[in-house]
């Protein structure tokens, strides 16, 4: 039995990551200010009695060391960020407070108490900035144009580092647009969530820009499986968790719409600063590394997501 420990784990992500974990068998200790996660997410993760405990904490607390220091995770799973770009242009600085020195004290507390490996969640969203090719590649120059996507980008100089130095093996995922049960809707990057609750409510989503900018949508489970995979693959490397395809807003309403009954039209808003206008992620260092591939097309993933928003 491996003890992992899952920042961020009340989160989207993190409580499916829990999950997964548990469900093979470790023992999971999740850390979360519940900030934008949320208890109810842990419903499954609590069934599993002394295998799994939680603790409410920010990553950048002096209290993180301790708690380390009683558990001994052998892995880190590193998801606990602020994980938005608009907020991250109006208060750079907190975003570096918290995806920067809340990870280095991550890094120092697995330093100090002899963590084996560390899966950190990178942003394929927005650390690549504008890319010139699509679908992008790991090797291509990094470009953010966004405090959050700086914040993200930097994570993997401190990796590097912490590897050569402080012997901690890591494998970084540059995670696509991920979507699915538990996103929240009121979160910045949820926009399949956003959509189809206001559309199952019965009002108009907004489209900021003209809908023609695209991203590249990955399913949860499709995720947590590149995650665990990363346990003992990739190390040392960045990796693209995406589909390589390209799926505009408005492309992404029309099927939203067609999946929850809604025949409204779309209300439209200026697009806001820091906002990418293609993306896409090519997954074929994946394959190659992780052995992963996404395997959930975007309608399957997209019908399951809103019929778990049916049943909230």
């Amino acid at each position: 039995m491996t003890t992992f420990l899952v920042t961020g784990g009340a989160g989207f992500i993190g409580s499916h990551v829990c999950d997964r974990l548990l469900a093979e068998g470790h023992r999971v200790v999740a850390v979360d200010d519940l900030s934008t996660g949320h208890i109810a997410n842990l419903m499954e993760a609590r069934s599993y009695g002394k295998a799994f405990t939680f603790f409410n904490m920010d990553v950048r607390a002096e209290g993180l060391l301790p708690l380390f220091e009683r558990y001994r995770p052998e892995v880190v799973v590193h998801l606990a960020a602020q994980a938005g770009v608009r907020p991250s242009l109006a208060d750079p600085v907190h975003d570096a407070s918290v995806n920067v020195m809340g990870f280095l004290n991550v890094m120092e507390c697995a330093v100090r108490t002899g963590v084996r490996k560390v899966v950190y969640a990178a942003s394929g969203g927005t650390m690549y900035g504008e890319p010139k090719r699509l679908p992008v590649k790991e090797t291509a120059p990094g470009r953010p144009i966004s405090p959050y996507g700086i914040s993200k980008r930097v994570a993997l100089d401190y990796l590097a580092y912490y590897e050569r130095f402080r012997g901690i093996d890591w494998t970084a995922l540059a995670l696509a647009n991920v979507y699915g049960p538990r996103q929240d809707p009121s979160g910045e990057a949820g926009v399949v969530g956003i959509f189809a609750t206001k559309m199952l409510a019965g009002e108009a989503p907004t489209i900021f820009g003209d809908g023609n900018q695209t991203r590249d949508f990955v399913f949860i489970d499709d995720t947590v499986h590149a995650i665990a995979l990363a346990v003992e693959h990739g190390s040392g490397r960045l990796v693209n968790v995406g589909t390589g395809i390209e799926t505009s807003v408005n492309r992404l309403y029309e099927m939203l719409a067609a999946l929850t009954g809604f025949a409204g039209q779309p209300s439209y808003g200026p697009l806001p600063p820091g906002e990418l206008r293609r993306i896409s992620l090519d997954p074929s260092l994946a394959a190659e590394v992780l052995g992963w591939k996404p395997w959930t097309h975007l309608e399957d993933g997209l019908g399951e997501t809103v019929a778990y928003l049916k049943g909230v």
